[in-house]
């Protein structure tokens, strides 16, 4: 396994790497991997020639008052953990090199990038699509793979790439969870004790929600107000937003007919944490 610093030799790599006729899948994660990322990783592994890991906390998706500055970083552990998965590439530019003096790009997917997270981390989403379209140019890979847990991340990119005519094709791991059920995340990191036991609210929420639904609920205002109720009654929880949208295009449903996506984000203490579930009722 190499690790590469510098966008030329990365390039570069990439290059010679088609010149083969080998194909690259990609994985970009902010390190702290866990496995979620290891999924995405192994998966990748199955499918391609060559691995490449990006590890990169990029800053332009974090707002002001968020975590950029004490979210975890340990390239040592990060790189013993794709060395373990048989990783070829660990891409690891600095700031610097992704971002020079006088930079002025951006990437923005519209009207996806306004709602849910977007509503409330003002700018996130362009920092999120912008910092992939260069990844993917950079690293020119035949196949991505993100998680189902950054569920609008993943509809973002996927926008992104049909609308941009990127070569690469993406793909959606399921989430990874506890056997609790509470989503793998770097933030878990930041919970206490009592914190993580309430942290699983989440997924409770959404497995109320399934079961809801399944049971011929179609309003969902009231599978809304039912979650709510059961996040409400944990003390350290402060919800942001709970959503039942449209998969495909992140609008609202007022009645539940088919596939929708029921995404919400919590405020564990000082640790925000989000989830979601896709949920098809005719199945």
């Amino acid at each position: 396994m190499k690790i590469i610093h510098t966008i030329e030799e990365m390039s570069n790599f990439s290059k010679k790497t088609h010149l083969k006729a080998q194909t690259i899948g990609f994985v970009p994660t902010m390190g702290a991997l866990h496995e979620g990322h290891l999924s995405l990783i192994r998966q990748a592994r199955k499918e391609n020639d060559i691995v490449v890991v990006s590890i990169f906390v990029n800053p332009i998706q974090f707002g002001q008052k968020e975590d950029y500055r004490r979210y975890p970083r340990n390239l040592k552990l990060d790189a013993q953990a794709c060395r373990k998965e048989d990783v070829d590439i660990i891409f690891c530019p600095d700031r610097e090199e992704m971002y020079p003096a006088n930079y002025k790009t951006y990437v923005t997917v519209r009207d996806l990038s306004d709602v849910l997270c977007g509503q409330f981390r003002p700018g996130h989403f362009q920092g999120v699509a912008t910092v992939v379209a260069k990844l993917f140019h950079i690293i020119n890979p035949d196949i991505a793979y993100f998680g189902q847990k950054d569920a609008q991340q993943s509809i973002i990119i996927k926008k992104m790439v049909e609308d941009l005519k990127f070569a690469v094709k993406i793909k959606i791991i399921p989430t990874i969870r506890e056997k609790d059920g509470l989503a793998l995340s770097s933030r878990n990191a930041y919970l206490h004790k009592g914190q993580r036991r309430d942290a699983l609210v989440l997924y409770q929420a959404l497995t109320l929600a399934k079961n809801l639904i399944r049971q011929g609920k179609i309003d969902s205002s009231e599978v809304i107000g039912k979650m709510k109720e059961l996040i409400n009654k944990k003390k350290s929880a402060n919800i942001q937003y709970v959503a039942i949208v449209d998969p495909k295009d992140l609008l609202p449903v007022d009645k539940i007919r088919d596939k929708v996506l029921v995404a919400l984000s919590v405020w564990i203490g000082k640790t925000r944490l989000i989830d979601n579930i896709i949920i098809d009722r005719k199945t």
